[in-house]
């Protein structure tokens, strides 16, 4: 199993973690769940494998390896799993073992960034608007949309959709098919200007009280807007 550098792991109380330990129990070593995942076999992975090694208690180790962060929590296994082992949700809990500075890729500078600033890139507010009105701006160009804008923080729309941080940085084309529709569906709709992030990196790193907290923000933007239905690509 593939390791990153030594990481020091507080010892684990087994009482605190049996809520999330006990399924575990309940494996067959049936492989089912190896045979569906779309990233078995990378740095030895094998989702079976990681399940028996938190039944056996084997916690720490699995946390310090790199498998965890390996799974793509698409949830194949959950569904071809014969005892209905939450695999995913296993992942979740051991990710949130590891300290934030520990964790890999850019996952907990980017959380940390949407805590403090209500999106992973740090992106300020007035930047957000231009993007959005420059992206809308193309959109009336095209036959059919003249006279289209984007609305933002429009008051009392049907809809508010939160926004990927991606299709305000690279992948701005990927706004366009969904104004289109909204546009020939005369739908009610609107973007928020502040804590529009769609994405919760807390989602990937286990870290639970940063989903509440970016979650609560978006449920403040319907209340604010006085909005009652949320379109939460993400």
């Amino acid at each position: 199993m593939a390791e990153n550098q030594p990481i020091h792991i507080e010892a684990l109380n087994p009482d605190c973690c049996n809520q999330w330990l006990y399924q575990q129990d309940a494996c067959l070593t049936c492989a089912m769940c190896a045979s569906v995942c779309p990233v078995a076999g990378v740095d030895n992975y094998d989702p079976r494998k990681m399940v028996r090694m938190v039944s056996l208690g084997m916690v720490d180790q699995v946390v310090q390896s790199r498998w965890p962060w390996i799974c793509t929590m698409c949830g194949k296994c959950e569904q071809s799993c014969p005892m209905g082992i939450d695999i995913s949700d296993l992942t979740r809990k051991i990710r949130s073992l590891r300290e934030g500075k520990h964790v890999p890729g850019i996952l907990s500078k980017g959380l940390a960034a949407a805590l403090e600033t209500g999106n992973n890139l740090s992106l300020p507010k007035e930047d957000f608007i231009f993007i959005l009105e420059d992206v809308g701006d193309e959109v009336a160009e095209e036959p059919g949309l003249e006279g289209f804008t984007v609305p933002i923080d429009k008051k009392g729309a049907r809809i508010l959709t939160t926004i990927h941080n991606k299709l305000v940085n690279t992948h701005t084309e990927d706004l366009k098919p969904w104004w289109r529709i909204f546009h020939a569906a005369g739908e009610d709709w609107t973007i928020a200007s502040d804590n529009w992030e769609g994405t919760t990196w807390g989602y990937f790193t286990g870290d639970d009280e940063a989903m509440k907290v970016m979650a609560g923000r978006i449920v403040e933007n319907m209340r604010r807007l006085e909005i009652d239905t949320l379109l939460w690509p993400e």
